[in-house]
């Protein structure tokens, strides 16, 4: 028998709004799960649990598979780790990553999402929901200015940018802080971009919109960085 795929799907941007393009990608991350109907779960922890994402939500996901939800502000879930476990896939969605961060380590919810991984549950999510696989990223958790942060939960090395094409201060944000040292080498994502990891290993990059890539940022001599672009295969 082969080892447990341990898969992370850190996705730039994308949207559960009636509205959304994004679908193609949603439908590629429940096809991970290899399941017909998989089981999916939805923290919406860095939005403060807000109702109308968790809505949208269920509007995209419910459809398509048994959808749930795990709330943090009015927790109802007394065993955290193994409802977790119980999931083929775990979205997380938007909003300020260091809130949801240190609301996840209060209620030991990082362990638990750690566990899950390890027994190839897929992880997944948009902006927030992308840095906090990685060891640091660039956030606008600390005010309106984009900023380092530095203790992601560390399952994927490096650092994350979402949002590089659609925030006009994240590419050279970004890349003043890898090239400062800041943050450490690391992956930046347009929006319907997502980036697949089995394991820690880069395994895959799709989008749901034609245009859209990936990108590996390096720092090289000095404070100069390198970045070079990773082609997106476009789902259908």
């Amino acid at each position: 028998m082969g080892a447990t795929a341990q898969r992370i799907l850190a996705i730039g941007g994308s949207s559960v709004m009636s509205n959304s393009t994004d679908w193609p990608l949603h439908q590629f991350l429940l096809d991970l799960s290899g399941r017909d109907r998989p089981r999916i779960c939805f923290l919406g922890t860095a939005s403060g649990d807000d109702a109308s994402y968790r809505a949208g939500f269920y509007a995209t996901f419910a459809r398509h598979a048994e959808a749930s939800h795990l709330d943090l502000f009015g927790r109802t879930v007394d065993d955290v780790g193994s409802f977790l476990l119980e999931q083929d896939v775990i979205f997380v969605g938007g909003g300020n990553t260091a809130n949801m961060l240190a609301i996840w380590r209060l209620h030991g919810v990082d362990k638990a999402l750690k566990a899950a991984w390890e027994e190839g549950v897929v992880l997944a999510g948009p902006s927030a929901g992308g840095i906090c696989w990685f060891e640091a990223g660039l956030t606008d958790s600390f005010g309106p200015g984009l900023a380092p942060l530095r203790d992601g939960l560390k399952f994927l090395p490096g650092s994350f940018c979402p949002h590089y094409d659609s925030e006009s201060l994240r590419r050279p944000r970004y890349e003043e802080t890898v090239g400062s040292g800041a943050l450490p080498d690391g992956f930046a994502a347009d929006d319907s971009v997502g980036i697949l990891f089995n394991g820690r290993e880069l395994e895959e990059v799709v989008a749901a919109m034609p245009g859209q890539h990936a990108y590996r940022v390096e720092r090289r001599k000095g404070t100069s960085v390198e970045e070079t672009q990773i082609r997106a295969r476009l789902l259908r």
